[in-house]
Order: structure tokens, then C-alpha cells, then sequence
């Protein structure tokens, strides 16, 4: 009598295999949860959980042959960020179901704390760009996608979404003040924020030359401590600077009224590393996936969506998400 042996999909069973190896590791159970809302490239890990860069890499290689994060290049860095559970794939349950284990997990003290170094680094090193470059900025931002480029696209959003007589708005990192006159044009009162004070001087110019009095100029860091809130939050070409751009769409979710709208106009992705240097950009544009899922998490729901092509190519993402109207309790 024959007896019949079952086939095993070995190349199936490796990849399950696989996914439970790199989830069997307290350390890379923590830097899942460290990318849960950030990306950060092997040198800032080592530093976050202080280990040597070989034996950040190790864990790394690991966690990438299993899917769980992906990598993206940034000129001539490599960042590393969590790839995101296809449930409908082989293992794609178990890897949505691990994620989800792992942000119930707190993070060690000092894991967070040497998260908040790495970020500190980060926004020094943006601050420093900003105070030595304050005097030609425009000539800077106009290397990549000025004003001018995008302007028409911000203030078509802003006059679809029809806000009334007596509406606010803050623009986070007004930069030159160019797009402030725009704004207040159409809001009863608009709150500049900046905190560069050799920036802020440029946003005053401006505002002496048109005469706007119904515009504040604030020295403040937006991310800590604004207690402000507006009808419409403006970010255009600002967060590709701030070391946590997810954490920043959470803290401009905080500035809205319930029904308001945060307008965010950024790079999509790019690889023209140059712009650190040149611009003080952190970060080379963003996905589209990317903006959307950040600001989900932050509460906030996507609306319409422009996209405007640049000669040199650079590609501008002009974006809406609005707070809903019964969110009174925000995070």
C-alpha cells in the first residue's frame, strides 16, 4: 500500500517562519514600536537603544527579510520605517496582529528619552539652517518650489472649503510672510507662527508693507505649548523641516476647532539630496500614504487633494484634513 506524503510549501512555511524569528526579539519588538510613527536611520537607533551600529544592522537585516519595516532613501541616508501588514497576503494577519500587540507596549523611559534626543538633534540642526539663511530664503525656497509655484493651488482649497465672516487662522512657519497677505484677506484674524526670530522679522516687513493689522505675529514653537486653537491651520512647505513630522500633525490637529481644516502643502517624495544642504530640509518630501495615514492617526479626516508638477521635477502635494465637527475632546 502507497502511502500518500502531504506536500509542504516550503517557501510559504519559510516566510511565516521567518516573520515569528524577527517578532521573537524583545529589542526588535521595541524598535517596531520606536517606528510605529517615525522613521530613523541605523546610527539614530543605535544611539536610541544603545547598541553598537553592526548590531543595530543585524536586527535590521532580520526585520526587513520579514517585512516588518521597509527602508527609504534620503539622499545619502538610508531611514528606516515599518512596512505596513497586507492582510490578504500570507502572514499578513499575523503581522497587523503583532503591530497592534506592540503599541499596547509602552516604551522603556530611556528608550523614549534618547528618542527625544535623536529628535532634539534633528530640529538644532533645522533652527541653525534657519538663523544663518534667514537673508536669502526666497532665492533658497525658490530652488525647489517657492511660492509662486504653488499659491494659485493653496488659495483655490482655501475658497472651495467657503469659511465665514468671522474665521481664524494660523499659518505654522510663515517663513518670508508671502502667503500671509492670502490669508489675511480671508480671515477675520491670522496668527503667524514662528520660532526663528530672524524669519519673524522677515514676516513683519511684510506686514508693514501691505498694512496688515488683522495679523499676529508670534515668536513660539508650535509643537510645545500653543495653546491657540483657529478655524484653519496652514503648513506650507514646513514639514519636511520638523524632526517628527507625524508627532507635528498631531500637535497642529491640537490647534483646530472642531470642523476645522489643516491645509498642508509639501514635496512628495524625492531624491534630490541636495535640498539638506541647501534648504535645511530634514526630510526629502513624503508619500501621499504616508500624509494621509499620519494625519488619520492624528484624528483628523483627508479631504480633497491637489498635486502640482514642477519643471525641475519636484512634485507639490496640496492637502486637506479637517477635524470633525464633533470632536470636542481632542487628544
Amino acid at each position: 500500500m502507497n502511502l500518500r506524503i502531504p506536500s509542504i510549501r516550503h517557501d510559504d512555511c519559510d516566510e511565516l517562519a521567518a516573520l515569528c524569528k524577527a517578532g521573537g526579539d524583545p529589542l526588535r519588538l521595541n524598535v517596531l514600536r520606536a517606528l510605529a510613527n517615525d522613521s530613523f536611520g541605523v546610527l539614530e537607533l543605535a544611539q536610541i537603544f544603545g547598541i553598537g551600529q553592526s548590531g543595530m544592522s543585524h536586527h535590521l537585516k532580520v526585520l526587513a527579510q520579514a517585512d516588518l519595516v521597509a527602508t527609504r532613501r534620503e539622499g545619502n541616508a538610508i531611514f528606516y520605517r515599518r512596512a505596513l501588514p497586507h492582510t490578504d497576503l500570507l502572514g499578513g494577519k499575523l503581522h497587523a496582529a503583532l503591530l497592534e500587540e506592540v503599541d499596547n507596549l509602552p516604551l522603556p523611559t530611556d528608550v523614549q528619552s534618547r528618542i527625544g534626543q535623536v529628535h532634539g538633534q534633528r530640529a538644532a540642526a533645522s533652527q541653525d539652517f534657519f538663523s544663518r539663511v534667514a537673508e536669502k530664503f526666497r532665492a533658497q525656497q525658490d530652488l525647489i518650489a517657492g511660492l509662486p509655484q504653488y499659491r494659485e493651488s493653496v488659495v483655490a482649497l482655501l475658497d472651495k472649503l467657503s469659511f465665514g465672516p468671522d474665521a481664524t487662522a494660523i499659518e505654522v512657519g510663515p517663513g518670508d510672510g508671502g502667503f500671509l497677505p492670502e490669508l489675511a484677506h480671508r480671515f477675520a484674524q491670522v496668527t503667524a507662527l514662528d520660532n526663528s526670530p530672524a524669519m519673524l522679522d522677515l514676516a513683519r516687513q511684510v506686514c508693514e508693507r501691505e498694512m496688515l493689522a488683522n495679523v499676529s505675529l508670534q515668536l513660539a514653537d508650535a509643537l510645545n505649548g500653543v495653546s491657540l486653537k483657529a478655524d484653519c491651520v496652514v503648513l506650507n512647505m514646513v514639514l519636511h523641516h520638523f524632526a517628527a513630522p507625524a508627532e507635528a500633525l498631531k500637535r497642529m490637529a491640537d490647534l483646530l476647532q472642531p470642523g476645522g481644516s489643516l491645509l498642508v502643502t509639501e514635496l512628495c517624495s524625492h531624491n534630490q539630496s541636495w535640498a539638506r544642504e541647501a534648504c535645511g530640509d530634514l526630510w526629502l518630501g513624503f508619500e501621499q500614504d504616508d500624509l494621509a495615514r499620519w494625519a488619520t492617526a492624528a484624528g483628523l479626516v483627508p479631504g480633497e487633494s491637489l498635486y502640482v508638477g514642477l519643471r525641475n521635477g519636484f512634485q507639490i502635494q496640496v492637502r486637506h484634513f479637517q477635524r470633525p465637527a464633533g470632536d470636542t475632546h481632542h487628544r
